[in-house]
């Protein structure tokens, strides 16, 4: 049997037991044949602090209704697809609010990672308007988001996930007041990928990008940020489906976990080598003791931050205790701060 093959049993396989790629359950991603292209465009890195051009921290008309009640959640609709929406009890118009995005894998579901990544909660105890967007079918009914060749547009057509997500963006700061310098996406496997393509296209609008058990495309040319972003990278040592050290899927290449961490310190200007916080997180439950550590890049332009949180034994999809929603949304609620292990997480 060939390499590609035998990779593409491997991925598919899991695939037809049923399994889906949520953090909840260990499943494959982001799998088989053919992806289309997907690499963003090219543009002129900066160093400028983030842009406040859109969304912008201007409040909503006093008299606009809000189109989901603070302290509820409700599906909006943007350009044909649902989008949960939460607002947290506190939301005032006045006080401009963080805005979490939280993207799911291949085959998984919004509620998939709503429950895997377990963020909603802490999400509104900060005051943090929370979003979960739905991917598209592809044609054996799976949802995925198109963000690069190595995952996970496979047998289906191009989807503009790019555009789509900054219109989600955008259009939830149309109806509420959201802080620009707090506008994050996190995502699991693919939706990790996703997170990474945003932060890519769109660093006018993502200040803070999180992948967990995704990865940055092998070609360091596929990605011009406009302006820096703060990145956090957290893998597991032992992801057998996208490789903590890196690899492929027959669409193309992925980097490694430390490669996707090394080459966002470089677009955002930071130290060539990390430096390894004191001590570790406990940001796995299934795992024996404070099994993560953290590697943080200093000197990175416009205060962005750059880590990678490590997840010893850690497999693709982790169990993720109240830990991981703490050092998540520090990162979000200080998206300038320096690493410090242990702080709130």
């Amino acid at each position: 049997m060939s390499a590609l093959a035998l990779l593409t049993a491997l991925l598919i396989g899991p695939l037809l037991l049923g399994a889906c790629g949520s953090p909840a359950t260990d499943g494959p991603p982001d799998a088989p044949t053919s992806a289309p292209s997907s690499s963003p465009p090219s543009a002129a890195p900066s160093s400028a602090a983030p842009s406040s051009a859109a969304p912008s921290s201007t409040a909503p008309a006093p008299d606009a209704e809000p189109p989901v009640a603070a302290g509820s959640s409700a599906d909006l609709e943007v350009d044909g697809r649902p989008v949960e929406l939460a607002v947290p009890a506190g939301y005032d118009a006045s006080d401009p609010a963080p805005l979490l995005v939280a993207l799911h894998g291949f085959g998984d579901s919004p509620a998939g990672v709503d429950e895997g990544l377990g963020l909603r909660d802490e999400a509104a105890r900060r005051g943090m308007l929370y979003a979960l967007p739905e991917g598209t079918p592809d044609p054996a009914g799976r949802l995925f988001w198109d963000a690069a060749d190595a995952c996970c547009g496979f047998d289906a057509e191009p989807v503009d996930d790019s555009g789509y997500l900054a219109e989600v963006i955008r259009t939830i700061a149309d109806a509420y007041a959201v802080d620009p310098a707090r506008v994050a996406v996190v995502g699991h496997s693919n939706g990790g990928f996703m997170a990474y393509r945003m932060a890519c296209d769109h660093a006018d609008l993502v200040t803070v990008a999180v992948s967990l058990a995704g990865a940055m495309p092998a070609d360091d040319g596929a990605c011009s940020p406009s302006e820096p972003v703060t990145v956090v990278q957290a893998h597991g040592t032992a992801d057998t489906v996208i490789a903590f050290d890196g690899g492929g899927t027959p669409g193309g290449d992925y980097t490694s976990a430390p490669g996707s961490a090394a080459a966002w310190a470089r677009l955002d200007g930071c130290a060539d080598e990390p430096r390894d916080a004191a001590g570790a997180l406990d940001l796995d439950t299934g795992l024996a003791g404070a099994e993560t550590s953290v590697a943080s890049y200093a000197g990175c332009a416009a205060g962005a931050r750059v880590e990678l949180w490590t997840i010893d034994g850690g497999s693709h999809s982790p169990s993720l205790g109240d830990a991981f929603a703490h050092g998540v949304l520090d990162v979000v609620a200080d998206p300038t701060a320096a690493a410090a292990s242990g702080a709130g997480r």
